[in-house]
């Protein structure tokens, strides 16, 4: 396999953008090289499979969404109460609508994970981690909000999510005078999460 680390990692940004762009039946290494702009047959010189491949997007993709540590530590600085919950949130909305190629990736990633059983074991450990570090870093955090209503936001959040990728527009005016998706995420801290 060959070992340039920039190179790499230049072809799995190509491959998020394939993947959002074409869906999973889509993402081929020619796909791949053709996005990235390198001589065809490059990218199965990086990846031993598609599966290997796979596995690089999922990794990268938990990195490139995360939030900024820069804005985390600003955050951190108001009250723990659930307007700060709320300020989490729209960074995350902010996030999906800054990178809406990377959050589409990432559903296709969960899409294909439900045809193919060795990536769903690869994407739930991900997806599992990154649930359990919400729900540690709001208790060591001192926000409002237990294991439960963290999961049920995500969930919720989720749900907001995929609408505003797949769907822009379907759930304007479905709640009568709250904002897509701004009055959404409102609505869906202060009902799950608890006032401190």
């Amino acid at each position: 396999m060959a070992r340039n680390p920039e190179r790499r990692a230049a072809l799995v940004d190509a491959a998020v953008e394939v993947l959002a762009a074409e869906g999973a039946r889509g993402l081929t290494f020619r796909a791949v090289d053709t996005a990235a702009g390198v001589p065809i047959g490059t990218s199965s010189n990086y990846f031993a499979s598609r599966d290997d491949l796979l596995r690089q997007i999922d990794g990268w993709l938990h990195q490139r969404l995360a939030p900024k540590p820069e804005i985390i530590e600003k955050l951190l600085a108001r009250p723990r109460d659930r307007a700060l919950v709320t300020a989490f949130m729209h960074d995350l909305m902010s996030r999906v609508q800054g990178d809406r190629t990377g959050f589409l990736a990432l559903l296709e990633m969960r899409l294909e994970a439900g045809r193919r059983p060795e990536l769903r074991a690869s994407l739930m450990t991900s997806l599992r981690g990154d649930l359990d570090f919400g729900i540690a870093f709001n208790a060591e955090s001192g926000l409002p909000g237990d294991a439960q209503d963290i999961t049920l936001l995500y969930l919720g959040m989720l749900g907001l999510i995929l609408e505003q990728l797949t769907m822009p527009g379907m759930l304007d005016g479905a709640i009568p005078g709250v904002s897509v998706p701004d009055g959404v995420v409102e609505r869906l801290v202060e009902r799950i999460v608890p006032a401190t």
